[in-house]
């Protein structure tokens, strides 16, 4: 029931149109995305096209390994609707055909199994004044008070945002990341999938927000800070007006975080808890 199809295998137009019927539709799935974000590729099917499941391959010590894309969160196996039987078939195959050193599924994936759990936070499309008043922490509330003598701005990438960028990216690890990451930008800007939005203290630039932009939803690509100018809370006070500003029209995906104090900052502004189903290699993860 379940073929694993490679790249120049594939029938992107019923993948597509797989894609967009799905009840799980999203953003990584995506042909364009996977092929910016992906060198390598490959899709495992249900039927005629009835349920996809895309993968990611990557070589280590000389194998070919399935993995994460740099920058991506979730994949995992679309259909219009989740059928949990259809997901353990899935799951058979690839543990089965494939050596995976991770894979992270989407939020809306079900399984007969119990599999580890990432987190992730979004906030639903809400009343600014309400979700301020009744979701924010208290603490939150306080520091984005404190934080409105900054100047909100909606830029473009230009020398001053790239540069800003390349000198505060201190959590993409290594320069190759960083030149997939810059390919990734282009492509986002260059089809207008993303809103870049900076925080102000007069005319220096302190904070700056890479959001990608779809129909309902708006998702947390990166975040970077000036250290310089951390006592200035620049984050809050961004994330606070792209809330105010979009909220009411568009849901916010923080894109999720395992690191305590990440995940707090998530949770402060009102983001609700979404978790979604890994596998992993531990063996393997010990020697990278």
């Amino acid at each position: 029931m379940i073929r694993k199809l490679r790249y120049q295998e594939i029938d992107f137009e019923k993948y597509s149109k797989c894609l967009e019927e799905s009840c799980q539709k999203n953003w990584y799935a995506r042909k364009d995305t996977l092929d910016v974000l992906s060198g390598k590729w490959h899709v495992l099917v249900y039927g005629d096209y009835e349920a996809v499941m895309p993968i990611h391959l990557s070589k280590k010590f000389g194998f070919n390994f399935v993995h994460m894309p740099l920058f991506c969160q979730q994949l995992g196996i679309f259909s219009k609707n989740d059928n949990r039987k259809i997901n353990d078939l899935f799951l058979t195959f690839l543990k089965k055909k494939y050596w995976v050193f991770l894979y992270s599924f989407n939020q809306y994936n079900n399984f007969s199994s119990a599999l580890e759990k990432k987190r992730n936070y979004i906030i639903p499309i809400s009343d600014y004044e309400i979700l301020r008043r009744k979701k924010y922490f208290k603490g939150r509330k306080s520091t984005t008070k404190c934080a409105q003598h900054l100047i909100y701005k909606e830029i473009g990438i230009n020398e001053e945002s790239m540069a800003f960028i390349e000198k505060n990216s201190k959590g993409i690890p290594t320069q190759g990341d960083f030149e997939i990451f810059k390919k990734y930008l282009n492509f986002l800007i260059e089809n207008t999938f993303v809103k870049i939005c900076g925080a102000y203290l007069g005319s220096q630039l302190i904070s700056l927000a890479l959001l990608i932009n779809e129909n309902e939803e708006l998702s947390l690509l990166a975040l970077f800070n000036d250290e310089e100018y951390r006592s200035e809370n620049g984050s809050s006070f961004i994330i606070d007006r792209i809330l105010q500003s979009y909220i009411h029209g568009k849901k916010f995906n923080f894109m999720g975080s395992n690191i305590r104090g990440i995940e707090i900052f998530f949770k402060s502004f009102g983001g609700e808890l979404h978790k979604y189903s890994f596998i992993e290699n531990k063996i393997l993860k010990r020697f990278t």
